[in-house]
Formats: C-alpha cells, structure tokens, sequence
C-alpha cells in the first residue's frame, strides 16, 4: 500500500486504521502519521466481553500494523454496548433502525481501547464512557439513516455527526466516542517517544 502521511506533518507515528476520525484527532495534537490500515477479523470470540474484545483487536492491529512499518504503531477499536451486547456497524437500514430503538431514551457504554507498539513494548488502554440519548422518533430514525452516516458507524451513529442531536450528554470522553481517547492516547505515545505538537508555535 502506498505510504500516506497526515497533511502538512512528517510521519511519526504508524496509524494501523483507515479512520478518518482518528487521523483527525491525532493530526489535533499535533501527531503526523502514515496510514497503514490492516484487515483483520472482527468477529467477537466465544463468550468474549466487550473489554476484552476491544483490547484484543486494538492489539491485533498495533501488532499487524507494527510489522509493516518502522515507527511505533497504534492500533484501535471502539465498541458500542448496551445490555451486554456489542452493536458492530448496521448490515442494513433494518439493523441500524433496530439500534436506535435500543439505544433511544436511555445510556449506553462506549468501549474504546488504543494499543501503541514502540521501544516501550506494547502499551494498552481501554477507556469507557457513558452516552445518554434522548428518546429518538420513528421518522427521525428514518430520516438519520437516509442521510447515510449510519451506514459504517458503530452502534449506528455518529455522536460528532448529524446524531449529535440524539446526545442528551455523556460521562468520559468525548473523542474517546468519536474514535480515539486523547488523553489517554497521548499518555501512551509519550511513553513510547512520540512528539506531540509537532510544529505548533
């Protein structure tokens, strides 16, 4: 695959994911990376919690991505949970209408775990916040999936999209939600000798 690197910053970090999200919220403090996404499988393991399950994909894919390149890695993932269960990304406009219903007029947990491969080792997090959504119409359900932005989100929405609005408030972190938890992010590129701020005045 062809190296890409954030715009406007030299890579110093390997970003083993194709989310635009997260590049964006690295390139916010200052993080160049080159975009290195891996494919891996996804599916959850027999009896598998949500905590364990996140940590194990963010790791696979630090690791995968590790391989490929010279510099440190960061692998993630983000699971949306409610009542135990791991909403993935809606197969269709029935799924995705099916997670709104369950996630209307009450909180649901959002899971996400970062794994940063570098002269430290492998260093991992998982951070959980708490989103409260208020109570969402039939039609607004509709009208959200015709929009498209459901389609390939976790849960079946975007809390930094148009559902933004669905968002009474939450508990944590709010770019943890989005894709990638900053502060804890950070904590672990530091321990693995990754500048921040790069080129800030």
């Amino acid at each position: 695959m062809t190296e890409e690197r954030a715009e406007g910053r030299e890579g110093v970090l390997c970003l083993a994911s194709a989310s635009p999200r997260r590049r964006e919220l690295l390139a916010s403090i200052g993080v160049g990376v080159e975009v290195r996404p891996v494919d891996i499988d996804e599916t959850p393991l027999p009896d598998e919690l949500p905590e364990a399950y996140v940590l194990r994909l963010a790791r696979e894919k630090a690791l995968a991505g590790g391989c490929r390149s010279r510099l440190p890695t960061l692998g993630s993932d983000t699971a949306v949970v409610c009542d135990g269960r791991i909403l993935g990304k809606p197969a269709d406009r029935d799924e995705a209408i099916a997670m709104l219903r369950l996630l209307s007029g009450r909180a649901h947990q959002v899971l996400t775990a970062v794994a940063v491969t570098g002269p430290a080792g492998l260093l991992e997090v998982c951070v959980a916040t708490r989103v409260f959504m208020r109570e969402i119409s039939e039609s607004e359900m509709a009208v959200y999936w015709a929009t498209g932005e459901p389609a390939d989100k976790a849960g079946g929405y975007a809390i930094q999209g148009l559902a933004s609005i669905f968002v009474e408030r939450i508990e944590g972190s709010h770019s943890a939600v989005v894709g990638l938890p900053l502060y804890e992010t950070a904590q672990l590129l530091v321990r693995q000798n990754v500048p921040l701020w790069c080129g800030a005045a």
